[in-house]
């Protein structure tokens, strides 16, 4: 490969849909069986020929910066990586037009919220301009979808189908082996004013990128986890649970607790006299005592005491008593 690959990876947003977890933090920084929303994202490129060359550009929205970049130097320090501010939230298209000094040569574009299982050993190879990760839908109507000729090469992209036709929707996960003619798409795109609501959507750019004689094709992806609404995060993190990441409880369970895996336990959490399980992820320095909770995410050193709580999300450095049974609560809240 001539030149090293560059990631790019969108980010900006306000987070609105994960709120209140989101007024305190980025969306990415959200915690996920263990680790991060964003660990997990990074995990997907692993398998990238010359991953170890390879640059990260994070485009941000202008409150998000310092706490990813802190969390990036603490947790992968070995990692280049760029980030580009998007001050006005004008759609996917407008953020990688604000990141254009890095579209040159290859790059994998993937959304912060998209999480795939995929092996990119490929792409060392790949003979056509573009490829786009899809996944078989029941209903593709929500999403959008590829259409193909005959030799599998795509014709266009579909927003939102008003049929069953096509049921090969894209989950936001692209390769473009030259940047710079998605870029001069999304240059056209703007000038034509192609956008929807003042969102200058990639589906519009990806088909003036293909009008110009690019050529795209598909890659059939089997999993697709969405980190993008709370109910959507719960499903990721049993998910994930089940298929052994990142592994069962680290702490030794004491007595009078009792364990329904699979779970994941941070180091350093004390329980007492609770049940906990299953799909449960609790972060480090959590106190749990008379608890009874499953299909649940906590957050860092949070205190939670005499209550039952399924299907629910809680933020780092909080803290819950009494009888209430679901809930999504953020960081430094009691409740």
């Amino acid at each position: 490969m001539s030149s090293n690959f560059k990631i790019i990876i969108p980010m900006a947003g306000w987070g609105s849909r994960m709120r209140p977890l989101t007024w305190s933090r980025p969306k990415p920084l959200l915690a996920l069986a263990g680790r991060t929303v964003l660990d997990y994202s990074l995990h997907q490129f692993d398998t990238l020929p010359g991953i170890e060359q390879a640059e990260y550009v994070f485009i941000i929205s202008p409150n998000q910066g310092d706490q990813i970049q802190k969390f990036m130097q603490a947790a992968h320090p070995e990692k280049k990586v760029h980030f580009v501010v998007q001050e006005e939230m004008r759609g996917q298209a407008q953020a990688l037009w604000c990141a254009r000094e890095f579209m040159q040569g290859p790059v994998l574009i993937a959304f912060s919220d998209t999480l795939i299982e995929t092996n990119l050993a490929f792409l060392a190879s790949e003979p056509l301009d573009a490829v786009a990760w899809v996944k078989p839908m029941e209903d593709p109507r929500r999403f959008g979808v590829i259409e193909t000729d005959d030799k599998g090469v795509a014709i266009r992209l579909v927003e939102k189908p008003q049929d069953f036709a096509n049921n090969l929707v894209v989950v936001g996960f692209y390769y473009f082996k030259e940047a710079e003619r998605l870029l001069e798409a999304i240059v056209e795109q703007i000038q034509r004013g192609t956008s929807l609501k003042g969102e200058y959507f990639l589906a519009d750019a990806i088909n003036v990128f293909i009008e110009h004689g690019g050529k795209m094709r598909n890659e059939l992806v089997s999993t697709w986890l969405d980190a993008g609404i709370p109910a959507a995060l719960l499903e990721t993190n049993r998910y994930l649970l089940d298929h052994g990441q990142p592994g069962g409880a680290t702490s030794s369970v004491p007595e009078g607790v009792t364990i329904i895996p699979p779970v994941y336990i941070a180091e350093g959490v004390k329980l007492a006299s609770s049940v906990i399980g299953p799909h449960v992820s609790i972060g480090k320095g959590v106190v749990m005592k008379n608890v009874q909770i499953s299909n649940s995410i906590v957050d860092d050193r949070t205190v939670i005491e005499n209550v039952t709580i399924e299907d629910s999300l809680i933020g780092c450095d909080a803290k819950v008593t009494g009888k209430t049974t679901r809930m999504i609560i953020g960081d430094n809240t009691q409740v």
